[in-house]
């Protein structure tokens, strides 16, 4: 095989491609799946039952014979692998991957997959390669976490990293209770409400133009697939709001901006600058209208004395880096460790089994 092949299994989509850093990658796919189930307590064979399978939840795997399915049909269906001459593969890591996790995937994919060579990196460190970065922060936003990490010299800074377990999903919630408020005898699916979130939401300019909104925001007219109509009107910056004040998700806890500040507080002082001049926004939902920008001005009134800019892509890279950097990352990362021999090989899995992950990716 020739090019080696980079996945990022999220809550929401699969992103999987061969490695080639300056492209989107070329299959980006639900990860929810459905499944169809013999109903083994009816007597009629003919009789099915369709199941909604989540294989990857909040992050992380959860349903693995799912997900041998799924990656069954992107690499031998949608990337061309053959069987018994399968090639290299990279797959991103979120934060705080439990370690059994990890074994096990390095172990499906030696032993039902057969590849000849597997590497696994931390998605924050991935995110900071694909804008030519190795030390800052990474504040990703994805369907069902938020991840802040400080990465320093291409290492994350465990020690000051912070997960939290609410994400795209949450916000997508959020908004069906609001639209239900407003629009009480209209039945929305939350599958129409996540694509509403995705045209319509975005974060006004800061908290006191949030409070204007109320009185100032214009409404819209929105019909559904259905072909009911729906109103929208203040709900679209609610979804924004959330996340620099999760109050409003019934959460005690401080906005993006300041938990970022927080969590750099446990580094060494004399890399706080390197790391919060450095900051890349990631996930799906970062890349909300004015999300950038809110982000940026909350930056700017924040209280620590060195304060969060920006990272701007490269011009070279796709506009829709944001939403892909853990992927893009990977396919900058397999130019070096595949052909340099960093790898987990055949040879080092028989030898040492699924723990080798921990001392060869990191």
């Amino acid at each position: 095989m020739g090019e080696a092949v980079v996945v990022d299994a999220g809550s929401m989509l699969l992103k999987a491609g061969l490695a080639v850093p300056d492209q989107a990658p070329s299959m980006i796919i639900p990860t929810q799946m459905k499944r169809t189930l013999a109903d083994e307590t009816l007597t009629d064979s003919s009789l099915f039952e369709d199941i909604t399978v989540d294989p990857v939840v909040r992050g992380f795997i959860r349903d693995w014979d799912a997900i041998e399915d799924l990656l069954h049909h992107i690499l031998y269906t949608g990337l061309g692998w053959e069987i018994g001459n399968e090639g290299q593969i990279l797959f991103t890591d979120p934060l705080s991957t439990p370690k059994a996790v990890r074994e096990q995937l390095v172990q499906m994919m030696f032993e039902t997959f057969n590849v000849s060579g597997f590497y696994a990196s931390e998605q924050a460190v991935l995110s900071l390669y694909a804008v030519g970065r190795i030390s800052g922060c990474t504040v990703d936003i994805g369907h069902g976490k938020i991840d802040i990490a400080p990465v320093y010299e291409g290492a994350v800074q465990h020690i000051a990293s912070k997960r939290f377990e609410i994400g795209g999903i949450d916000l997508t919630n959020l908004m069906a209770q609001e639209l239900h408020k407003s629009n009480p005898m209209v039945n929305i699916s939350i599958s129409d409400v996540e694509r509403l979130k995705e045209q319509y939401a975005c974060c006004a300019e800061d908290q006191a133009a949030y409070g204007e909104t109320e009185k100032s925001c214009q409404e819209e007219q929105h019909t559904l697939p259905d072909g009911q109509v729906i109103t929208i009107k203040r709900e679209r910056y609610t979804v924004g709001e959330a996340l620099f004040q999760p109050s409003i998700l019934g959460l005690e806890e401080h906005g993006i901006v300041e938990q970022l500040v927080r969590s750099i507080s446990s580094v060494s002082s004399e890399n706080h600058r390197q790391l919060l001049e450095n900051t890349v926004l990631c996930g799906g939902t970062a890349s909300m209208i004015g999300f950038e920008e809110r982000f940026q001005k909350e930056s700017n009134l924040c209280s620590s004395a060195i304060r969060p800019s920006l990272v701007k892509p490269p011009e070279y890279m796709p506009e829709n880096l944001t939403k892909n950097s853990a992927w893009m990352g990977g396919a900058i990362l397999a130019k070096v460790v595949f052909p340099q021999n960093q790898h987990v090989t055949k040879a080092d899995y028989d030898e040492t089994g699924p723990s080798i992950v921990h001392r060869k990716c990191f």
